[in-house]
């Protein structure tokens, strides 16, 4: 995830401070472990289904969103 937010960094010519990066990443990491936990509730699965589960949904959006 720390790669990603490097390369939105260079992308934009703009640099984020350690402590910033640290924070994007906790909130990120943060987000993603509640869903993970909420689709594994909601659906009586395990964490690990739960996560490919969201991982294949969201490729499936990207490539929506790409037009392919």
């Amino acid at each position: 995830m720390v790669s990603y937010f490097e390369q939105v960094q260079n992308n934009a010519n703009y640099y984020w401070e350690e402590i910033e990066v640290d924070q994007k990443l906790k909130k990120q990491m943060e987000k993603s472990t509640k869903d993970v936990f909420d689709m594994s509730s909601k659906l009586s699965i395990s964490l690990r289904d739960s996560s490919y589960i969201l991982s294949l949904d969201r490729i499936l959006q990207a490539i929506n969103i790409k037009g392919k």
